[in-house]
């Protein structure tokens, strides 16, 4: 079984889409590879044999999601670690959030929802499946069970400002950016309206991208009394967007609290990180869909959906921290030696 996890793994690195190009990555791999791969030779002819497209697909779609996502991670962090052993330390920032796996849609079923905890540099830490008939919201705890929180920073969604997350990740030792919607609605107004035109400007950004012109500032009110668990501070974004092609003007007023108060961290940071968190849906979530062409893959059966993702994973994180920002050509060089993939998983 671990041979041929790790073939798959290894093809999926080299840029396979599908189970189809999986099989045809091991069938053309070199004797030594399959070696490398700890494939057993046959005791009379010596040669080693590759399994068949169907033993691929049967094995890949019994496994156990919950454990090899926890696999993966382990595996993630500890490559992480040993290739920055002398890397201060600081606060490490790590994005929640969710996506659906369009092409997992049955007749029967709904698509399945994978959760996913991913650091800023875009290596993914933990992914988790939804329950069916379930939100993200139960999720929540039990991805993170897993990870190292002390010395992290949880960005998320409106959707996972619960008081409950806030307890729980404040016992884990980890901070948190929490944005305030009217969702919430007491807490909305609480945080509203606080005397934001008398608290002077601490942060301001000014950016061109996009066919548009964007204005960030940010301010920072410290304030002990917030309806939150461990919350310090509340942050206001006010974000000034002008469309270059049109010029339309948009204004759109953002609220966040933190269990950071003013020691902890400086208000760019603070901004850093609020805008950091959609990088989840640009490093990892968008390079699933557009380069891995996720949400084409009809794969439905058993854990197979899961186990792709949890393997495209893999590929986009390792890559991450190889050092590589387009995904699309570490793939490609990748691809063009059956030791490259080997080697990034640290089998030669």
């Amino acid at each position: 079984m671990l041979p041929l996890l790790c073939a798959a793994a290894g093809a999926v690195l080299a840029g396979a889409r599908s189970l189809i190009a999986i099989g045809e990555w091991i069938d053309d791999a070199p004797q030594s590879v399959l070696g490398l791969l700890g494939f057993p030779a046959d005791p009379l002819t010596g040669v080693r044999p590759t399994p068949h497209a169907a033993t691929v697909r049967r094995l890949l779609q019994r496994l156990d999601g919950d454990a090899l996502d926890a696999a993966i991670g382990a595996f993630l962090q500890a490559r992480g670690q040993s290739s920055q052993p002398d890397e201060p330390p600081k606060l490490r920032a790590v994005a929640v959030d969710g996506k659906t796996v369009r092409g997992s849609r049955t007749a029967t079923a709904a698509a399945i929802q994978l959760l996913a905890a991913m650091d800023h540099h875009g290596v993914v830490l933990a992914q988790r499946q939804i329950a069916s008939k379930s939100n993200e919201i139960p999720a929540f705890a039990p991805l993170l069970d897993s990870i190292e929180l002390v010395g992290t920073v949880i960005t998320g969604d409106a959707l996972h400002t619960q008081h409950a997350h806030g307890r729980y990740l404040r016992e884990r030792g980890a901070h948190y950016l929490a944005i305030v919607k009217r969702n919430h609605p007491s807490l909305y107004a609480q945080v509203r309206k606080l005397p934001w035109a008398d608290i002077p400007l601490d942060h301001r950004t000014r950016d061109r991208a996009h066919h548009r012109d964007e204005i960030r500032r940010l301010k920072v009110a410290a304030f002990r009394h917030l309806d939150y668990p461990g919350a310090c501070q509340a942050v206001q974004i006010v974000r000034w967007r002008r469309e270059l092609s049109t010029g339309k003007l948009t204004i759109e007023r953002v609220y966040v609290i933190t269990s950071l108060d003013v020691f902890d961290a400086t208000p760019a940071e603070l901004a850093s990180w609020i805008r950091g968190h959609w990088g989840i849906e640009n490093l990892l979530h968008h390079v699933r869909d557009r380069t891995f062409r996720e949400d084409d893959s009809k794969v439905r059966t058993g854990h197979l959906p899961r186990t792709m993702a949890g393997l495209r994973n893999l590929a986009i994180s390792i890559f991450r921290q190889n050092g590589d920002t387009n995904i699309a050509a570490a793939l490609r060089h990748t691809g063009r030696d059956h030791l490259r993939p080997l080697t990034a998983l640290g089998l030669t």
